[in-house]
């Protein structure tokens, strides 16, 4: 059955394809769309990208991006570095040194981690890099580091929670996040307010997994694939992720967990060797790439608003990527089998760092290896150089297009690669955001199958609307609605914070006396 929808949906393009009238009719749907989703989510987006009421070194700065550096600072130095001490722990954690398979949950650690991080490494790493380099210069990339290297404290924060406060049900299922321990935790410490506070990040969860969840996956991925195949409606390839991503989500978390353990280390490994196999072509041009981010970094090199900006973009684009503080993450590891709340915390510090430190950082340095990124005298921003294929990185093209141009600009045929791991980064994304808004979801409206379903339905309806939009609206939506989960769940943070402390303590007082032995030895 599923087949033949595939080959329906297939057939169903190459008519439209054929035929200039249909064709242009549905363009003109993908304009309409874009012009109403554009008019409804405008407000949102202003509020959540407010400035704040000052200039930073004549740079207007987002407030929603001070708020996620400092919670992740004030984590880093409150767990005194937790994510440099205990590095070497969740290694053999994820290895399964240390699991029970009779622990209570339904995934294993390196599962819980494969469908967090399928939620992470996304297009954000392709497409967001892109327009971080693009517009904030090679110093971007410094600034990205950073806030990966930093987020993984608010990542252990955030996720040792999730399992401590999670629902176990009799069936085995089990259901965790923010909407669970900020409700658990605050009556816990006898706080007012925790229900308002979940509710709150339910509703944002919902809209994140609606926006940055699926539908700018779609949209790239759709930018992508007409980039090599030529222009055809949005809403086609929608359709065919939305049945595709249907046929996963359908079986719950397991499913997703499968289907992420696998495809996770494929696309890792496909896109990561790719960028290797340019670095080494232009080995001799790698040093000059990283003096490029260094004095990017605190110069901005000509980049408008200076290192500021280059601060800013890439702040911005790391929070976005790895979702260090936002909450998504708790709910996926959450599921894992374990009896112990800080082991998945210390398994969580890994995702920042893949995801940020490791394909973020190969993504910028292709970049600005392969277009040889120069200052435009006129407009102060960077502009690629006409050597190869020239591309402007403002007023030109950009997103997961300046990607491939900058892949494509060293292996000719890299722009097909790059279409299937763009296809891969969609599709996992989504799958697992379906899971984050299906707990929002269920948090708000209760757990039974007939709201699971209507959850589902609704998720693969937005990929169709996320394929037909343009890109900026659709990225501002997803940024936005992503950020806003973060304002409510890195206050609860804060409150919570202690319990996470005593947590460690106990923890790392029982593994160094000897009391917590491996599982597997």
């Amino acid at each position: 059955m599923f087949t033949k929808m595939k080959i329906t949906l297939m057939a169903m393009m190459a008519t439209i394809l054929a035929n200039p009238v249909l064709a242009e009719e549905a363009m003109g749907f993908d304009a309409k769309v874009n012009a109403a989703f554009a008019k409804v989510t405008g407000p949102f987006v202003g509020f959540i990208f407010a400035p704040l009421p000052f200039e930073v070194g004549g740079v207007s700065f987002p407030w929603i991006v001070m708020w996620l550096v400092v919670a992740a600072t004030v984590f880093t130095f409150y767990f005194g570095f937790v994510q440099f001490r205990f590095f070497k722990h969740a290694i053999h954690l994820v290895r399964g040194d240390y699991s029970d398979p009779n622990d209570a949950g339904e995934v294993s650690h390196f599962q819980a981690l494969a469908t967090a991080l399928s939620g992470t490494v996304g297009l954000g790493n392709i497409a967001g890099v892109a327009v971080a380099v693009g517009i904030g210069g090679p110093g971007a990339t410094f600034w990205m580091i950073l806030a990966g290297l930093m987020g993984m404290a608010s990542k252990f924060t955030e996720c040792t929670l999730g399992v401590k406060y999670r629902n176990e049900y009799p069936d085995g299922t089990v259901s965790g996040g923010p909407m669970y321990y900020i409700t658990k935790g605050f009556n816990e410490l006898n706080l007012p307010g925790g229900k308002i506070l979940a509710v709150l990040f339910a509703v944002f969860c919902i809209l994140g997994a609606l926006g940055g969840g699926n539908m700018f996956q779609a949209n790239q991925a759709h930018a992508q694939i007409s980039g090599i195949v030529g222009e055809y409606p949005g809403w086609i390839t929608g359709l065919v992720f939305a049945g595709v991503v249907f046929a996963v989500i359908v079986g719950g978390i397991k499913s997703i967990a499968n289907v992420t353990e696998k495809i996770v280390p494929l696309m890792g490994i496909l896109y990561v060797g790719a960028a290797l196999i340019i670095l080494l072509v232009n080995y001799d041009k790698i040093g000059w790439a990283f003096g490029q981010i260094f004095a990017g970094a605190f110069t901005g090199l000509g980049v408008a608003g200076g290192f500021v900006g280059a601060l800013i973009q890439g702040l911005k684009r790391a929070a976005f990527s790895n979702e260090a503080g936002v909450g998504s993450a708790a709910i996926a590891h959450s599921a894992v089998k374990t009896k112990e709340p800080i082991t998945e915390g210390f398994v969580s510090l890994l995702e920042p760092l893949i995801d940020t430190v490791v394909v973020c950082t190969m993504t910028a340095l292709v970049i600005t290896i392969s277009q040889q990124l120069i200052v435009d005298p006129v407009t102060g921003n960077y502009a690629l150089n006409e050597a190869g294929d020239a591309i402007a990185t403002v007023g030109g093209v950009g997103g997961v297009a300046l990607t491939s141009a900058a892949f494509g600009a060293s292996i000719s045929w890299f722009p097909y690669i790059l279409a299937i791991a763009v296809v891969l980064f969609a599709f996992s994304t989504m799958i697992s955001w379906s899971y984050y808004g299906l707990k929002a979801w269920t948090f708000l409206f209760g757990e039974s199958a007939k709201s699971e379903l209507t959850f589902k339905v609704i998720f693969c309806v937005f990929i169709v609307i996320g394929a037909a939009a343009s890109l900026t609206p659709v990225i501002d939506f997803s940024d936005a609605a992503i950020f806003a989960m973060a304002v409510v769940n890195i206050l609860a943070l804060y409150f919570l914070m202690k319990l996470v402390k005593k947590e460690l303590i106990s923890y790392a007082d029982r593994l160094e006396s000897g009391e917590i032995k491996k599982f597997v030895e």
